[in-house]
């Protein structure tokens, strides 16, 4: 009955692993979730106030597909003032999150057979999403020694006849690192000799860089800031969840070649629709009013990610890689493997992940979902003293291990 597609689809894990974690949850235990990649802060007032406006306004109509004419127009004049480059509303289409814009522009670009090159370590969701759209995922992997980050050296050695896109996200879910400059021109250098490659640049973190030297026009630098000349191969992705906290608004974009935006906003027509009006009005208020509230949160969320370090070092089997932006720890666990808990003997990460769950009530992400064994992804979206008493559980953890 199903179809080949439906049999060879793999669930999200992160999300499996919050269902798991809320299962436990409603059977009465005090169960800390680091997994999800949600701010555990509210919507900002300024879209928190328009969406009711949109309500009362009666703003609750369809929109075109591609989005409003204002909203498309507001997200052109941002991405101007921080990339420097200029798009028209019809190089804009709008859509339900931008989960589904990297959905949506993977099924117009690939046919099928196509590669599409993503480094690990990943965000669970590219390779499926992938595959979804009869792409291959070519997964390159990066591991401490690159500082989980793809050389230009190990991608121009990924690229071949069959490799339709380049898809990353700076910065990185799940690591919070990012590429410099530096890196991207050299980037820049590897592309130029292969016009075919379409990239594909997940920006949705861009805004949370905590060092403001580290920015460029306050946002992570991009690709687009050292090679304007590619503009007509990169495929920008942003939305409202992360910097926002608009994660349950649904609410996402694309800037792009205008015959893949106009493909992508074809394929929404026939698929979603638009997204919700009242969504749209909302982060519209939010990308006019909110660069105070990002700023707030970049602090709080650097505040978070030094406590959290700070705390860790009662752990000294654990090694972080200190993240500069978005907010999450990427901890290396491998020293557990080999030792025994209860009479179990550790051998791998998602393990380590099941112990702290059914035993300590602390829900983390096995690093092996996002293509390297032996780590954790942690969110520090989360309050001080959640995040202590996570901690607080792992060293429990750690103290029973023989």
């Amino acid at each position: 009955m199903l179809s080949r597609r439906a049999l060879n689809l793999k669930p999200s894990p992160t999300l499996s692993l919050v269902a798991k974690a809320k299962d436990l949850q409603a059977k009465g235990f005090d169960v800390i979730s680091l997994t999800v990649g949600e701010p555990d802060w509210n919507t900002f007032e300024a879209p928190s106030k328009a969406g009711i406006e949109a309500i009362e306004k009666n703003i609750t109509k369809y929109t075109p597909a591609n989005g409003t004419i204002e909203l498309r127009k507001r997200i052109a004049e941002k991405v101007k003032k921080e990339i420097g480059l200029d798009y028209t509303p019809n190089q804009v289409t709008v859509g339900s999150g931008a989960k589904f814009i990297i959905f949506a522009a993977l099924q117009m670009i690939c046919n099928p057979g196509d590669e599409v090159i993503i480094h690990s370590p990943y965000w669970v969701s590219y390779p499926t999403m992938v595959e979804l759209a009869d792409g291959v995922p070519h997964i390159v992997h990066c591991d401490e020694k690159e500082g989980f980050k793809l050389t230009p050296e190990k991608l121009e050695k990924a690229i071949n006849s069959k490799t339709k896109a380049f898809l990353f996200c700076s910065p990185s879910n799940p690591t919070g690192l990012m590429y410099t400059t530096e890196e991207l021109k050299a980037f820049a250098e590897v592309l130029r000799k292969f016009p075919q490659v379409v990239v594909i640049s997940d920006d949705i973190y861009n805004s949370l860089v905590f060092d403001k030297a580290q920015r460029v026009n306050n946002v992570a630098p991009h690709l687009l800031h050292v090679a304007p000349d590619l503009k007509e191969r990169v495929i920008l992705i942003n939305g409202g969840s992360k910097a926002f906290s608009m994660t349950g608004w649904r609410i996402g974009w694309a800037l792009g070649p205008q015959k893949i935006i106009t493909a992508m906003a074809d394929y929404q027509s026939q698929s979603t629709g638009s997204a919700s009006s009242i969504s749209q009005h909302a982060v519209l208020s939010a990308l006019n009013e909110c660069d105070t509230d990002i700023e707030k949160v970049n602090e709080k969320l650097s505040h978070r990610k030094q406590l959290a370090l700070s705390e860790f070092k009662r752990i000294p089997l654990f090694k972080i890689s200190e993240p500069q932006g978005a907010f999450y720890l990427w901890v290396n666990v491998k020293e557990l493997f080999g030792k025994k808990f209860q009479d179990l003997v550790i051998e791998n990460d998602k393990m380590v992940g099941d112990i702290l769950l059914e035993k300590f009530y602390v829900a983390t992400v096995p690093g092996i979902e996002c293509g390297n064994q032996g780590y954790l992804r942690l969110s520090f979206a989360t309050t001080e003293e959640k995040m202590k008493k996570a901690i607080d559980r792992m060293v429990e953890f750690i103290s029973q291990l023989k």
